[in-house]
């Protein structure tokens, strides 16, 4: 769980530093920085996703997470949470809950949160989860630059999230294949893309009703 303490530190230290540097970027240049990112996103997520090995499988746990999470109101829960955090910790902003949930997604559904994460409980490696932190932190900086403090606040989500990946690494171990998490990189990959284009103001994405499918692969691979 070391890995993922110090990814959790790393965002943490990102934002409050994104937070000095807020005041001093002009809204234009917010605004190119997200468009920016939103670009990047969704180029890393369509090389994630086209590697698949089983599109099929990836459009069913894209169809049947989408389900399972829609009926479990992830997304709204999720906005949920971040307007509670909000209420307590008001600067009138009214940004907090979209720096929140569009942090919490982009550090938690990314090939190297489901991984690292695996890899850390799996074998005990932390290389991976130590270069995302690494990443995260600088992210984090021009996220919370851009969207305000609520990208910190993610630092509590990413650590549940791939708190349970490092678990499910270390009691699963025997049947993590390569291919097994080739694939829930793929869906993660999408998701990202989904990502891009709600960065971008192009289409809402319910990305936490989608969060579900990540772990469709794994039931797959265990019952099939």
């Amino acid at each position: 769980m070391f890995g993922v303490l110090v990814n959790v530190v790393a965002i943490i230290v990102g934002g409050l530093i994104g937070l000095l540097l807020k005041k001093g970027l002009p809204e234009k240049i917010k605004i190119i920085v997200m468009q920016a990112l939103g670009l990047s996103t969704i180029v890393i997520g369509l090389a994630s996703a086209i590697k698949t090995e089983s599109p099929l499988l990836l459009i069913l746990s894209l169809v049947i997470g989408g389900v399972i999470g829609t009926l479990l109101k992830i997304d709204i829960n999720l906005k949920k949470l971040g307007d509670s955090v909000e209420a307590k910790f008001d600067n009138g902003s009214g940004k907090f809950s979209k720096g929140f949930v569009l942090a919490t997604l982009i550090y938690c559904i990314g090939a190297m949160a489901i991984v690292g994460s695996i890899e850390a409980g799996v074998a005990g490696d932390n290389t991976i989860l130590y270069v995302k932190s690494l990443l995260d932190g600088v992210t984090a900086i021009i996220f919370t630059a851009s969207l305000g403090y609520g990208v910190i606040f993610s630092a509590i989500p990413v650590f549940i999230y791939q708190g349970i990946f490092v678990l499910l690494g270390i009691q699963l171990e025997p049947i993590f294949t390569d291919q097994m998490i080739n694939e829930m990189s793929a869906v993660g990959g999408v998701l990202i893309f989904g990502i891009g284009l709600n960065l971008l103001d192009i289409k809402k994405v319910n990305l936490g009703d989608l969060l579900p499918a990540i772990f469709i692969p794994i039931a797959y691979f265990i019952f099939f």
